[in-house]
């Protein structure tokens, strides 16, 4: 059975390896590994999305949906140093990556959940408590995984764009190709309007709030 970067617990035998973030006011060497996302560089919607989002809010609570081996959550923790970050996963591996990484930055106000993809903790280690699961979060970075399926993506958005504050945004980086438009309406259809703030390098940036 082919592996996937949204397997709990991939079996592809480790290979450690390196990727770089480079960004205009950070720079950051990633360890990756096989089995999870894009291990072999920054995946091009990550950057595009980190490049175009706005400052996040230091002293709240922020939340990486999918958070891979860290890219998104560690620049929002650099970024916003009195934050709380926090990164979610399914994929194990990607979650110990993640925790790696931001050690290694001394980023200790990034933490990292592995989760179902319910959004429930796993319990597998002592992480982050399920009540701070719950947010709320003052925004949301994400690159979401796509692939999954359009009825785990929309219970996954729905379940974690509902943990937002009223006030707190949401960054959704999509391919246009892979249905950035056709998400960005069924965002709107259930309650949590999307409107497309930046395009590049065919991806769409989308900034989600929710609906009063």
């Amino acid at each position: 059975m082919a592996q996937h970067y949204f397997d709990s617990a991939p079996d592809a035998a480790s290979r450690p390896s390196t990727a770089d973030l480079v960004l205009p006011d950070l720079h950051l060497r990633l360890h990756t590994d096989r089995g999870v996302f894009s291990p072999d560089k920054v995946d091009l919607g990550t950057r595009v999305l980190l490049e175009t989002v706005p400052p996040p809010p230091d002293g709240g609570r922020l939340l990486d949906l999918g958070c891979g081996y860290g890219p998104i959550a560690l620049t929002m923790a650099s970024r916003a140093p009195g934050a709380r970050v926090l990164g979610v996963d399914v994929n194990a591996r990607a979650v110990g990556l993640a925790r790696r990484n931001a050690r290694e930055y001394g980023l200790a106000h990034a933490r990292f959940a592995v989760v179902s993809p319910e959004g429930r903790p796993t319990g597998e280690e002592a992480g982050p408590a399920a009540e701070e699961l719950e947010g709320p979060f003052d925004a949301v970075w994400s690159n979401p995984p796509i692939r999954v399926g359009k009825d785990v993506l929309h219970a996954m958005l729905r379940t974690w764009l509902g943990r937002l504050t009223p006030r707190g945004v949401a960054h959704l980086v999509v391919q246009r190709h892979l249905g950035a438009d056709s998400l960005q309406k069924w965002l709107d259809a259930q309650g949590l309007p999307a409107e497309r703030v930046a395009s590049r390098a065919g991806y769409r940036v989308l900034a989600v709030r929710r609906g009063t």
